[in-house]
């Protein structure tokens, strides 16, 4: 999710209940495209409403553990931008706060290496010649 504030690419962090930073993220219901869950859980996330989605940046994956059964998930990112309103933590979500960062402080502040890899990828893709792939 990404916002120019005072001429200066932002990206928006969420906090989530183990207190680290990230990204908004989840998983895809039954009926959903990978873009379509990821403008949902933007929405539930942050409350912003006012998405122009853009491609695909990354496809991470990781391993965690529930009530010992070991969980492979698998969670695509899109370059998104947010041209207006307030984010608001989605508190039903987990979501204890959110907030705009300058994009090369947000890889620095991030907490997960692989939604660093994500931001990093975000980065090549502003950087590249000609236009962004989406207007901010």
């Amino acid at each position: 999710m990404l916002r120019r504030i005072d001429g200066s690419v932002h990206v928006l962090l969420i906090r989530d209940p183990y207190e680290n930073w990230g990204l908004p993220k989840g998983h895809v219901e039954p009926g959903e495209t990978d873009r379509g869950a990821a403008l949902r859980e933007v929405q539930e996330e942050t409350g912003l409403t006012a998405l122009v989605p853009g491609p695909e940046i990354a496809t991470i994956d990781w391993h965690f553990r529930i009530r010992g059964r070991r969980i492979h998930k698998f969670c695509s990112f899109f370059l998104m931008a947010s041209p207006e309103g307030v984010a608001v933590p989605g508190c039903d979500e987990g979501i204890t706060d959110c907030r705009w960062v300058v994009l090369e402080d947000a890889v620095k502040q991030i907490s997960y290496d692989n939604a660093r890899q994500v931001l990093v990828a975000a980065v090549e893709l502003l950087d590249g010649d000609g236009d962004p792939p989406i207007p901010l």
